[in-house]
């Protein structure tokens, strides 16, 4: 079968579709590298180690990514990709497929800063080839050291980071836009991991709780809503907590009253976030069904930490849509400007 996309992005789409597959990290990290090892060399200089049985000679190329590039390099698709292409390249759900044509982006993602697999760059990137007008990037704050949570410093130098991606790409014609966010915690006493004077410098904010998940309901519930009453707060991530599969085991939901926290979502304009993770499925669909009846808006998010998690959205969309839940209610699909208005503290 001919192939024209050349070695890298026969790597790139690999390694893609291997984490929209959730498979082992180790195998997709083998391609990501090898296409960065590549990617500064140039097609001629690939061809020619190709020609010459020298291309796993370069740092960062084994065996099997080097017989991918060898195929691209020939104008054959390569055997791993025409493999994973079957087994991962089809449709990930059966419905959702009208809701997630109107999804616009994506408010929750994470990179190589935090407890993400890959550079800025390259969510980026993969979020434009997948259309989204927008991503916003939501690295961990401070307190979550197992995720590497960014310092207030740290989070500075990377909007440089954001701010430099985004000029690169309008300079190339793109009209898709990196966001700038967070992902902060929820601290016990319901405040929030982040100092004001920065969280004022972010465009979408998501507050998660990610400690003490065990707490009784009583002050988990004021926890929870002293965060969405919290005028930085615009998305209220995977509220339960829960895990229902994979290799981290699984988890049960926190427990809270999820009508007083839904009321104040309403009351305070914070979207219940939907999220699309398949080992979260939070909120569990009762929840939904809650959060739906109160009259909360929704952000369906994919809570990516790799390229290929970008995709996951279709999860989202296929629990939002089989919900009932009006798509004018769900802020991913507005149009960028709608949304910055709308998560503007003011």
């Amino acid at each position: 079968m001919s192939y024209d996309g050349g070695p890298v992005a026969a790597l790139r789409r690999i390694a893609f579709l291997l984490e929209r597959g959730r498979e082992e990290t180790y195998k997709v990290k083998a391609y990501r590298n090898a296409a960065a090892a590549i990617l500064p060399l140039g097609d001629d200089a690939v061809r020619e180690a190709v020609e010459a049985g020298t291309i796993t000679d370069i740092p960062g190329v084994g065996a099997s990514t080097a017989k991918a590039i060898a195929a691209a390099v020939r104008g054959e698709t390569p055997a791993r990709l025409a493999e994973l292409e079957a087994a991962h390249g089809g449709p990930l759900v059966d419905a959702g497929k009208e809701l997630h044509a109107r999804l616009r982006g994506d408010l929750h993602s994470h990179s190589d800063w935090s407890d993400g697999g890959s550079p800025i760059e390259e969510m980026a990137f993969t979020a434009m080839e997948l259309g989204h007008d927008y991503q916003v990037l939501t690295d961990h704050s401070p307190r979550l050291r197992v995720a590497n949570g960014l310092s207030a410093e740290r989070l500075q130098r990377q909007l440089g980071v954001v701010d430099a991606v985004n000029q690169h790409l309008s300079a190339g014609g793109a009209t898709f836009t990196l966001l700038k966010g967070i992902e902060v915690d929820i601290l016990d006493d319901g405040s929030l991991d982040q100092s004001e004077e920065m969280l004022a410098q972010l465009d979408v904010r998501v507050a998660s709780v990610h400690s003490k998940l065990r707490m009784d309901s009583r002050p988990m519930t004021y926890r929870m809503v002293e965060a969405v009453k919290n005028p930085f707060t615009n998305v209220l991530g995977h509220c339960t907590g829960r895990m229902v599969m994979g290799n981290r085991g699984t988890r049960p939901p926190s427990s809270f009253d999820a009508k007083r926290v839904f009321e104040a979502c309403v009351e305070h304009d914070v979207a219940v976030e939907i999220n699309s993770r398949p080992e979260r499925r939070d909120p569990p669909t009762p929840l939904l069904e809650l959060a739906r009846d109160i009259g909360c808006l929704f952000s369906i998010d994919s809570d990516a930490h790799a390229p290929g998690q970008l995709d996951f959205l279709w999860y989202g969309a296929e629990r939002a849509e089989v919900a009932g839940i009006d798509p004018d209610r769900i802020v991913t699909t507005w149009p960028r400007e709608r949304l910055l208005e709308w998560a503007d503290p003011g």
